[in-house]
């Protein structure tokens, strides 16, 4: 059975534009952000990429045109080929109804009241419901999908079962928990031979979001909402909270059944509703760091207080051992690895996809393992990796080479000679843009379009930050390690991997000044975790760099700019390469430098 999962809308950022005000540093307050397609085969993964990597439209809610012609021609497949096809939202009429009950409902004024049902009628009309995402699949693809085929997944079903299948399809319990959904925040509940039973009693509303609060703390503190919400984790290890923590004590509520709710229900269309409310408990807004820490400390310890609220609940009405965690809301690491170490669970994954970059895949596998086809057949345990995209050649590298020409020279080496000579670079103070193989999918970059450091240095982060990345300076760095190495240096707990860099821990003392480079002010750090079958040639060079240095990691950090998507094609990681301080690129088996262009 051959599923495509797909999402993306081709108009959703003009109507959130034009009907609900998401311009600017409010440009990603919308729905099917993070397109992209997926594609499934008899069950196994075979094809992923995120839109962005390929229209170089960072954090795109268009249509996933290239996304799904590629995932197509990768596999050999022509529309006509496809069983079924999987969206991951579900806008149906039952949940239009009750959206707008919701909203008739709520304690608004009668005019913005009716400007909100009028809204919200453009956005389903014209945009979301079953109808509208059929009629963009054909006007964009130019193929007409039998409606009869297309699943329309529940968002949070999309999500909880990414995590299901990249975890390796084992019985779970799940915490789903992002912005929205449908009408949603978070969902609880469990998977049991890939069937989905919710705890409907512990849902809750947008209306307290974690996720939208979440995002109003960083527009208040001067970022880009549903977006920079990674910058106000980092930010918060410069201070402790404040004691009382008022986001605690005065804004939150927390109920029976892992419920909670808000002093003030949140304003979704309204992302600056609450900015009086903080500088009521902060004092006025000030662009420094002390402020900033402060705030994005208070806010960092409101999200444990409430997950950890939600997850005693959970494990109170399962019997599952094993916790999935997702939506983005759980890829604020920071958060992860208490959650899980304050539990009973005996384990916790949180995927590379769990933001929405990974609903495409969580989609097809719920239509897949749905389908009446598949009821009671055994299903394999698949073996999956976060490298799923685009990958090229040496003709394709070498003819992006020659168009670069009068700007590179470089050299083409064996996989033993590029592992040599990069060890041997990375002993100095230097920048290095790793290029190879299939692009990884989701939002972090796990080793194959990374830029690599020595994290001896102690002032390397500096160096990154303003010479290639051109970014805040109190942002920290990622460490890979060997999955072998990491308990050693890193204090992990009960976890013993960490492949997808979605977990925090600290850093043992002893290595506090081996690795002060990939060390956060607050002694932690984001870790990837690496092994010779995920990733044979960086573990090589990891392996060989720490026997001539005796520094057991590398910083690894995604390769792009801010405010750029991670390079995908050659010709991409030449230019970023290009247009930084980056010393040294190696593309495939090429090792590439920079012209002299001196007199």
């Amino acid at each position: 059975m051959i599923v495509l999962g797909c999402n993306g809308f081709t108009r959703v950022s003009e109507v959130f534009a034009e009907h609900f005000g998401a311009v600017g540093i409010d440009k990603h307050y919308l729905l099917g952000h993070d397109a992209g397609a997926a594609l499934l085969v008899d069950g196994e993964l075979v094809a992923a990429v995120e839109e962005e990597r390929l229209n170089r439209d960072k954090k795109t809610t268009d249509f996933p045109v290239n996304s799904v012609r590629w995932c197509l021609d990768q596999a050999g497949l022509q529309f006509s080929d496809i069983d079924l096809i999987a969206i991951p939202f579900d806008f149906s009429a039952q949940v239009l109804d009750e959206m707008l009950s919701g909203i008739v409902g709520a304690p608004i004024p009668p005019r913005p009241k009716l400007d909100l049902l009028h809204n919200i009628g453009k956005l389903y009309t014209e945009v979301v419901s079953h109808e509208a995402i059929l009629a963009d699949f054909a006007a964009r693809t130019g193929f007409t999908p039998d409606p009869a085929k297309v699943v329309f997944v529940p968002h949070h079903f999309a999500h909880a079962m990414t995590g299901y299948y990249v975890a390796g399809m084992k019985d779970s319990a799940f915490l789903v928990s992002d912005g929205r959904a449908e009408v949603l925040a978070t969902l609880m509940g469990e998977i049991r031979d890939g069937r989905i039973r919710v705890f409907g009693e512990t849902a809750i509303g947008a209306e307290y979001s974690i996720g939208i609060l979440f995002s109003a703390i960083t527009r208040f503190l001067g970022f880009v909402p549903n977006n920079d919400e990674y910058k106000v984790m980092g930010l918060s290890g410069y201070a402790a909270p404040p004691v009382p923590n008022p986001f605690v004590e005065d804004f939150v509520e927390l109920h029976p059944d892992g419920r909670y709710a808000f002093r003030q229900p949140l304003q979704t269309d309204n992302p600056r509703s609450l900015d009086s409310l903080f500088e009521e408990y902060f004092g006025p807004f000030q662009a420094t760091l002390e402020y900033q820490a402060r705030v994005a400390a208070a806010a960092q310890e409101m999200l444990n207080v409430v997950t950890r609220h939600q997850l005693r609940a959970l494990e109170a009405k399962t019997d599952l051992g094993h916790l999935l965690f997702e939506g983005g809301v759980a890829l604020n690491c920071l958060n992860n690895t208490p959650l899980f170490e304050g539990s009973r669970f005996d384990d916790m994954d949180v995927s590379f996809g769990a933001s929405d970059t990974g609903v495409v895949l969580g989609a097809a596998v719920y239509a897949w393992m749905n389908h009446p086809d598949n009821d009671g057949q055994q299903k394999s345990v698949p073996r999956v990796t976060p490298y799923l995209g685009p990958e090229y050649d040496d003709s394709a590298i070498e003819q992006s080479l020659r168009e670069f020409s009068d700007r590179v020279g470089w050299t083409r080496l064996s996989d033993d000679e590029i592992v040599d000579q990069v060890s041997k670079l990375l002993t100095e103070k230097v920048v290095i843009g790793w290029y190879e193989g299939r692009i990884e999918h989701g939002p972090r970059a796990l080793g194959h379009r990374s830029i690599l450091a020595n994290p001896k240095f102690p002032d390397i982060k500096d160096v990154i930050n303003t010479r290639v990345k051109h970014r805040e300076p109190f942002r920290p760095f990622a460490p890979i390690v060997l999955e072998a190495d990491a308990p050693r240096i890193f204090e992990m707990g009960r976890k013993t991997r960490s492949p997808y860099m979605t977990f925090v821990f600290p850093v043992r003392p002893e290595f506090h000044d081996v690795i002060p480079g990939a060390t956060h002010v607050d002694g932690t750090s984001r870790v990837q975790t690496i092994t010779e079958a995920d990733t044979p040639r960086l573990a090589d060079l990891l392996r060989r760099f720490t026997a001539l240095t005796d520094v057991p990691c590398l910083i690894n950090t995604s390769f792009n700019v801010a405010g750029e998507p991670i390079v995908c094609s050659p010709a991409d990681a030449l230019n970023c390469f290009l247009g930084t301080e980056i010393d040294y690129l190696v593309l495939g088996n090429y090792l590439v430098t920079k012209a002299d262009t001196g007199a």
